[in-house]
This record gives structure tokens, C-alpha cells and sequence, in this order.
């Protein structure tokens, strides 16, 4: 009983934070949000003077609020 009580509050401590709140998405999370493809994000953010990538070893997540400016300064992509 003590050991399903832990488990039920683990479970209850990992709620899931919304993409709209979160500051860095993972390209999966990005390409869902935004309706882009993942390879076409990865093609974008591949770029070295893009400043809407923060690397966390070699994971790559998008700056949301940075890639939403870029994006609306872009005719197409």
C-alpha cells in the first residue's frame, strides 16, 4: 500500500508542462507546435548563425518565443 501510494504521487509530480509554456522545445515538440516538418526544422536550425538553437550536448531545442519572431519575418520556408 505505501509502495502505490509513492508511485500515485510520483505520477501526480510529473505533469506534463503544455508546449505554449514552455521556453525551449524539442524539435518534436516544435515541429508539432508549429506545424513544420522535423526535418525541415532541422534543415533550418542547422544553420550557425541561427539563434533560436540551444544545444544541450548534442540534443538540439528550439527557443520558442525566438523562433515564433523568426518565423514571422519569413515569407517561406
Amino acid at each position: 500500500m505505501l509502495l502505490e501510494n509513492k508511485l500515485l504521487e510520483e505520477i501526480r509530480m510529473k505533469k506534463e508542462i503544455p508546449f505554449w509554456e514552455k521556453s525551449n522545445l524539442t524539435v518534436e515538440e516544435a515541429a508539432s507546435y508549429f506545424s513544420i516538418g522535423i526535418n525541415k526544422i532541422r534543415e533550418i536550425s542547422n544553420e550557425d548563425d541561427c539563434d533560436f538553437v540551444l544545444w544541450c550536448g548534442s540534443k538540439r531545442l528550439i527557443k520558442r518565443v525566438k523562433f515564433e519572431k523568426f518565423l514571422e519575418n519569413q515569407y517561406s520556408i
